[in-house]
């Protein structure tokens, strides 16, 4: 029997330099996009495209919203229910 209410999101927390970006934005339109790249990446950790690398550290993803003009660098942990954001441009 499917859950009343629908898949698991993943918890989005945010590394000191992006929690340090965060506070720097106060257009409330720059919020709003960043607020939707959130929820598309919290609803689907995998949705970003992988950034070239070698294995020895976390494997960061880029989720590039063109339309929103929103992009994210990130990881996902081993567990995947927590994405960490590692850089914001908006």
């Amino acid at each position: 029997m499917p859950t009343p209410h629908g898949p698991r999101r993943a918890r989005i927390a945010f590394s000191d330099s992006a929690a340090k970006q965060l506070d720097t934005i106060t257009s409330e339109a720059e919020l709003h996009a960043l607020d939707r790249a959130l929820v598309v990446i919290s609803v689907d950790p995998e949705a970003g495209e992988l950034l070239p690398g070698d294995s020895s550290g976390p494997r960061l993803r880029q989720y590039v919203d063109d339309v929103e003009r929103v992009r994210l660098v990130y990881w996902v942990t081993a567990l995947k229910t927590v994405v960490v954001v590692a850089f914001i441009e908006v």
